[in-house]
């Protein structure tokens, strides 16, 4: 994907187009995982898939029970695949690391996120308070 020319649009061969997705996704009963080594390679792992598949990440962060991503994607992608993409690649490179230590005190099966997951489209008058809301995730 590549940016149109003083545009925040992107152009692909026969299409001009901005989809930017909020997506959440919650750890399976809410168990706080997410902390420490494991939440680095999560978010390590969101930005890496991003990068081979050419998205843009504009916003990550989560608190130890939930990841909220703010990106954008393709128009050969749907919502629906990218999520399933992004939570299979983390679920398994994090159970890959730490199945064995910081998940096994919560997870005897190989469990990480929960089945279901939260994606809306931004608009361009949501994006700015979205992108904030995020940020200020795990702040008390």
């Amino acid at each position: 994907m590549r940016k149109k020319d003083n545009t925040d649009y992107y152009i692909h061969r026969h299409s001009c187009f901005l989809l930017q997705y909020h997506i959440v996704f919650v750890t399976k009963f809410r168990h706080p995982v997410l902390v420490n080594g494991v939440r680095d390679v999560v978010y390590e792992r969101i930005r890496y898939v991003a990068d081979q598949r050419g998205f843009h990440i504009l916003e990550i962060n989560g608190e130890p029970d939930h990841v909220h991503i703010l990106l954008e994607a393709d128009t050969m992608t749907s919502p629906a695949e990218l999520a399933n993409v992004l939570k299979t690649q983390t679920a398994r490179r994090a159970r890959k690391l730490y199945g064995d230590t910081n998940l096994k005190k919560y997870y005897w099966k190989p469990y990480f996120w929960s089945d279901s997951y939260f994606i809306s489209s931004v608009s361009e008058n949501s994006l700015k308070v979205i992108q904030q809301y995020i940020k200020n995730q795990g702040i008390k």
